[in-house]
């Protein structure tokens, strides 16, 4: 199988920003151990601002555009400097991507970008992609690595695009606010009924929430590939989704 995986800010951080190095280091064993099983893998990670606003020591999230770049400048380094390290321990050679709306947009871009993935992907490198936004203005950016890694997905012609999260899936209501909320497991239509589940912005320091996961699964749905919401609390959880055991997550089914 070819799986796309996103990784939201926060599952890899705690609150203040810093690395949560456990919930990582479970991360890059079980996605090593998915692909040494002969799967491909490709990892959507956001945490770059995030890891930034902690080392630079910033009480939140900027809402300055120059200070977002820098942040995420620093927050860069640290990031693949961590995952070098700790897939490295497993054997694997990841490839560092940062992107832009326009890689998508541009034919041109978008055709390099489909053979730079093709082409890692053959020689069995893991490759890690995360929007740049050391550079990205509103013109030029993606936005949010929910719709990134859709965008990523179709790009790689994946089979499946799983985003981890801090909820478990799609409720019927916002389980943090409604007790009688209940986890809605398959979605075989995207209507008007299930695009207004999506809230707002997820996290402090992150950048999505549900109605940009809707989105994604709408993007890849349409071309194909399966989509499923599940909580990145224990990264071991892909094992079971993969197989198809019944783990508190939501499916988006292709018809």
């Amino acid at each position: 199988m070819r799986i796309v995986v996103k990784v939201g800010t926060s599952t890899l951080a705690h609150a203040t920003g810093r690395l949560n190095i456990r919930r990582t280091e479970q991360l890059c064993r079980v996605l090593s151990d998915i692909q040494n099983a002969g799967n491909e893998v490709i990892l959507v990670s956001s945490g770059a601002i995030g890891m930034g606003v902690g080392k630079l020591g910033l009480s939140e999230k900027p809402k300055d555009i120059a200070t977002k770049q820098a942040a995420a400048a620093v927050g860069q380094c640290d990031l693949m400097y961590t995952y070098d390290k700790m897939f490295g321990e497993y054997g694997q050679t990841i490839a560092q991507l940062l992107l832009t709306g326009a890689d998508f947009k541009s034919e041109e871009r978008h055709h390099n970008l489909h053979s730079t993935l093709h082409r890692l992907l053959a020689l069995g490198v893991l490759p890690i992609i995360n929007e740049n936004d050391t550079v990205a203005t509103e013109e030029i950016k993606v936005g949010d690595n929910d719709t990134l890694s859709a965008l990523v997905a179709c790009s790689a012609e994946a089979d499946v695009l799983i985003l981890l999260s801090d909820i478990d899936g799609l409720f019927t209501g916002d389980p943090r606010k409604d007790e009688t909320a209940t986890l809605i497991r398959e979605v075989t239509e995207l209507d008007e009924h299930i695009l207004s589940l999506g809230g707002d912005a997820g996290s402090s320091l992150g950048t999505g929430g549900m109605a940009t996961k809707l989105h994604a699964a709408r993007i890849v749905t349409a071309a194909g590939c399966e989509m499923v919401i599940a909580n990145g609390e224990n990264p071991a959880i892909l094992y079971d989704i993969l197989s198809g055991e019944d783990v508190p997550c939501t499916r988006f089914l292709v018809k």
